[in-house]
């Protein structure tokens, strides 16, 4: 019996295409949840949409800029003219290193429309296909930035922490319409953003840059996108009716561990 079991239950997932997003896709896609596969990139979509059927589940592409009402209004209409929705998992977002006097109003608007304005609509346009049902799960990523300060991510860490907030402005206001609402907040996360990231920013050290990142955790490792999506999967699941409101910091012993 699998206790995790999403079967009937259907799932849309932003950054659906690469990374974090597309091991959650994927991962629901494998309890039974059929995915709308949500993404900037329609043909790295149409990929991942088409490697869930490929397994054997259930699986649509939809090209959607999180940042655009427009794109978002379209994509979501799309998926309540087919039927229910029953999960969101807003996993779209982009980075930015810089202090405060190094980040300019563009780069400050940039992070904020995709980070925050993203969430924001993704999950407005899916409350209102919820509350219509009187139930649904949202499971936001947030990052453990928006419980700590780091170096070098005032943008980034500014948009994390508007996402748990709004994850726990969301939960409170419908309890009352069986809502659940999360967020996950990891720390490092080895995803293919990373290897380019250091690749780009320290060529010929590809290597030792990559275990410096990953003693930063004290388990001496980054997290794995199956991990994160394995966390996404009881969120969602009725194993987690009791909780929402709920940020989880998912940071292989950042937060209690780091300096013992």
């Amino acid at each position: 019996m699998d206790e995790f079991d999403l079967k009937g239950r259907v799932a849309a997932v932003t950054g659906g295409a690469s990374g974090i997003g597309k091991a959650i896709a994927r991962r629901l896609a494998d309890h039974g949840a059929q995915v709308w596969v949500l993404d900037l990139d329609p043909a790295a979509a149409e990929t991942t949409a088409g490697e869930i059927v490929e397994a054997g589940g259930r699986a649509w592409a939809l090209a959607c800029d999180v940042a655009d009402p427009e794109s978002v209004s379209r994509a979501f209409s799309t998926i309540s003219s087919r039927g229910p929705l029953d999960i969101l998992v807003n996993s779209a977002g982009i980075a930015h290193i810089g202090t405060i006097t190094t980040t300019s109003l563009q780069d400050f608007d940039r992070i904020f429309r995709v980070n925050v304005q993203g969430t924001f609509l993704c999950m407005q346009a899916a409350v209102s296909i919820m509350v219509q049902q009187a139930a649904g799960v949202i499971v936001n990523l947030s990052s453990l930035v928006a419980l700590m300060g780091i170096p070098d991510r005032f943008a980034y860490s500014m948009s994390k922490g508007a996402v748990r907030a709004m994850t726990l402005s969301v939960a409170k206001d419908f309890l009352d319409k069986n809502i659940r609402c999360n967020c996950i907040s990891p720390a490092r996360v080895h995803t293919p953003f990373v290897d380019g990231f250091i690749k780009r920013n320290y060529p010929g050290r590809e290597t030792e840059m990559m275990a410096v990142l990953s003693k930063t955790q004290p388990v001496g490792r980054m997290a794995r996108p199956d991990e994160i999506a394995g966390l996404a999967v009881y969120l969602c699941s009725d194993m987690a009716g009791f909780l929402t409101g709920a940020d989880i910091p998912f940071d292989g012993g950042v937060l209690n561990l780091r300096g013992n």
